[in-house]
């Protein structure tokens, strides 16, 4: 099993180049967690000792399991779907005939809209860093860059030096797939980075000169204290930890400012495809989620601002006085 499942990796690496966040994900989701059993370890338990062996009765089993430990429909689907991508591999392989996952089907999840921040809350947001600290004009151009251009935080964290073009405000961004895209940012995005490019980053305790490094300097535009590229993990800590001095109550993650991004965009009137195109996605109804928080937005705008929309008691009161 274990060098079969080598093999799927690599392949996941090699043929469709997913990010190596992608994969964590479906080891996980194969392997298991240290909480949550994985695909694996529950059929060994069963006596089942390898994959290919396994039927549609048995991958009900293991998501009825998943349901009895209170995962919920959002991590069963994904869960789902990395299992139907490996069954996929065996097929593909000739190692099965059958594949088990042809009559499975994902958990029906209940449609969410993406949580964002108000114009409000990403003003104060973005003012929080001290603008004459090195790290806090570092934390300010990454702030202003998740805002402005809707990147994810893979990109962020992925992102060189040369992928910037500030004279244009254009960013060449590897996305999804390796899959290449241009994104643009504003004014405010560009100074943020022009300052922390050519006045903090080289203050940044100094790179130091490994192997791991290949004896170079690393062209990652965000850097951490020992010089090395700044994680997501670290992205979203810091992102956390302004969110809170921003007085903002709620947990703030970087995808909520790709969602704020999108939503603001929207609600400015942009058009539906260029926001699409911009964010890097491959289908155009995954963009429109986006529509339904800008109509939620005006009927809220709306209901706030026009006289006859008020509640009655509030309109009585005016009349009142």
């Amino acid at each position: 099993m274990q060098n079969l499942f080598q093999r799927y990796i690599a392949y996941l690496e090699a043929e469709r180049n997913f990010s190596p966040y992608t994969i964590r994900n479906y080891v996980t989701d194969l392997k298991g967690s240290k909480n949550i059993q994985g695909l694996f370890p529950f059929l060994q338990e069963k006596g089942i000792g390898s994959p290919e062996k396994a039927d549609r009765f048995d991958i009900r089993d293991y998501l009825a399991y998943l349901a009895e430990q209170k995962v919920v429909k959002a991590s069963i689907a994904r869960k789902v779907s990395s299992i139907r991508s490996f069954y996929k591999y065996l097929e593909r392989e000739g190692i099965i005939t059958t594949n088990p996952m042809q009559y499975v089907s994902s958990p029906k999840l209940d449609r969410r809209l993406p949580s964002f921040l108000t114009n409000t809350e990403i003003i104060r947001l973005l003012n929080v860093p001290d603008a004459e600290d090195p790290y806090g004009r570092r934390d300010r151009a990454f702030l202003e860059l998740l805002y402005a251009s809707g990147l994810r935080v893979s990109e962020l964290a992925s992102l060189k030096l040369d992928q910037i073009n500030l004279e244009t405000r254009e960013i060449r961004v590897i996305g999804k797939g390796s899959k290449e895209r241009v994104v643009l940012m504003g004014e405010p995005a560009a100074k943020a980075l022009q300052v922390y490019i050519y006045e903090a980053r080289d203050l940044i305790p100094k790179i130091r000169l490994t192997s791991r490094t290949n004896k170079k300097k690393t062209k990652a535009v965000f850097i951490n204290h020992e010089g090395f590229p700044l994680t997501e993990r670290s992205v979203q800590e810091i992102l956390q930890k302004y969110a809170d001095k921003a007085g903002i109550g709620k947990k703030v993650h970087p995808h909520m400012l790709r969602h704020t991004f999108a939503t603001h965009m929207l609600d400015g009137g942009a058009d539906l495809r260029v926001v699409q195109e911009l964010l890097g996605h491959a289908d155009l109804s995954t963009t429109q989620i986006y529509t339904h928080i800008s109509k939620s937005q005006a009927k809220k705008v709306y209901l706030s601002a026009h006289p006859m929309a008020r509640e009655t008691d509030d309109m009585d009161k005016g009349e009142d006085e």
